[in-house]
């Protein structure tokens, strides 16, 4: 229990299917989903052009951030700073001279930061010689580069920190900052998590037999079922679409985004008159030393990190009214998931995986989970999980939405279990409960 509460007043989103919360929601309740072929994001120079992915097309940063000077800004720091704009006007501390008496900060989580940067900048170092490497390229080859310049381009003058927690990380971050906050160290903050989608990712994954249909097949348990192709061979046209806790499931495909949540004090939300969309409760995290290898420790860690954020929040299994899962249609992955769920709050409670619509975005993963969370508790309608036509025996949960529904939302779980060992759990509260 923290000693004062965390209050989520503000949301920002810019995802493959809107940048508006209530937006993607309705997208997600009528079983939309994000997937089509890469066109672009250098996937053709790289021989990749044609894969399935969930992209932002015609992603245009001036719609939010106006003229000013983009150049030092690449696309996750684009994705970022447009995100935080949007979740401090939600929030009412778009204004400048507001924000002026109050250190605001910012809380990112992340998996590769500016992973297709990074590649870029040693490519060209190493092709045409060091001189020639480009200096706006190296300001942002580290990882905390995109919260750096979120917090340059918005004045955030507080706490600035960057979570690489793999795909746990914006869940991460999310605890991290309610942890500042809750416990008298700041004020505001803006929490979440960003991921571009960059070939690079794509191949890694591929090699290691994570993506839909890509069969390389890995030593980690988390692989495709088909085992028919190799990630080297030539473009998937419709590529199977992953399809979280399905009998059929083989995989993952990539998808890229950027969410945050602006997380304050009670007492500061309640100075400025604001009517909180959402309270943290707690949070936990553990670690799968296996890394995956052995789906029982993935299962356990899981359980581990849900125990720890129900204690936290001092609340019992029962409280939980609904889950917003990280699964993506990994094999090993949903189940571990799904056992560690169904261990802790037993098989009926309700699941919800929008990863099924939205695809992995990685550290952006488990901020998209709150924020359907958030939208379930304020309206009612959860939304299905796209495709799903039959779930696999080995998933011991019986309550999955296959398609929207009504449900009565108070409390809720958001989980996240990363392909790197990390384990992540948050429990929120919806609207003012």
């Amino acid at each position: 229990m923290y000693d004062r509460d965390v209050v989520i007043s503000g949301t920002g989103v810019v995802s493959p299917l809107g940048d508006d919360p209530a937006r993607l929601m309705r997208a997600l309740a009528m079983g939309s989903r994000a997937f089509a072929p890469v066109d672009g994001f250098d996937f053709e120079a790289a021989g990749l052009d044609g894969r399935d992915a969930a992209a932002i097309r015609d992603f245009q940063p001036q719609t939010y951030l106006g003229d000013g000077n983009l150049r030092p800004l690449d696309r996750t720091a684009r994705l970022t700073v447009s995100a935080a704009a949007l979740a401090l006007a939600s929030s009412g501390w778009d204004d400048e001279g507001v924000r002026s008496d109050h250190e605001l900060g910012l809380v990112l989580g992340t998996m590769f930061g500016s992973v297709h940067t990074i590649a870029a900048f040693d490519l060209r170092a190493q092709t045409a010689g060091p001189k020639y490497a480009k200096p706006l390229d190296f300001a942002n080859s580290v990882i905390n580069a995109a919260a750096g310049q979120a917090a340059i381009w918005h004045q955030l003058r507080g706490i600035n920190s960057t979570v690489a927690g793999g795909p746990t990380a914006g869940l991460k971050a999310i605890g991290t900052a309610a942890d500042t906050i809750g416990r008298g160290r700041a004020e505001v903050v803006l929490a979440g998590g960003a991921e571009e989608l960059a070939f690079e990712a794509w191949v890694g994954f591929a090699a290691c037999g994570w993506i839909a249909g890509s069969g390389a097949g890995s030593n980690t348990g988390v692989r495709s079922n088909n085992g028919t192709r190799d990630a080297g061979d030539g473009p998937q046209h419709g590529a199977p679409h992953p399809v979280p806790f399905a009998a059929d499931r083989n995989g993952f495909l990539l998808g890229e985004g950027a969410a945050l949540l602006v997380l304050e004090s009670d007492e500061t939300a309640a100075a400025r008159d604001t009517m909180p969309l959402g309270r943290i409760r707690g949070h936990g995290s553990a670690f799968d030393p296996s890394r995956g290898h052995d789906p029982e420790a993935s299962a356990d860690a899981l359980a581990r990190a849900i125990r720890a954020a129900l204690d936290g929040a001092e609340m019992n299994p029962a409280a939980i009214d609904l889950v917003s899962s990280s699964a993506s249609g990994s094999v090993a992955g949903d189940r571990a998931e799904a056992e560690a769920i169904a261990r802790v709050l037993g098989p009926e409670v309700p699941v919800i995986a929008i990863k099924a619509a939205l695809g992995e975005c990685l550290g952006a993963g488990g901020a998209l989970q709150t924020l359907a969370f958030l939208a379930v508790a304020a309206d009612g309608e959860a939304p299905g999980i796209a495709g799903l036509e039959r779930v696999a025996e080995d998933i011991p949960l019986t309550n999955v939405s296959r398609s929207r529904r009504r449900l009565e939302v108070r409390h809720g779980l958001i989980t996240s279990l990363g392909l790197d060992g990390n384990a992540e759990a948050l429990v929120v509260s919806g609207g003012i409960s």
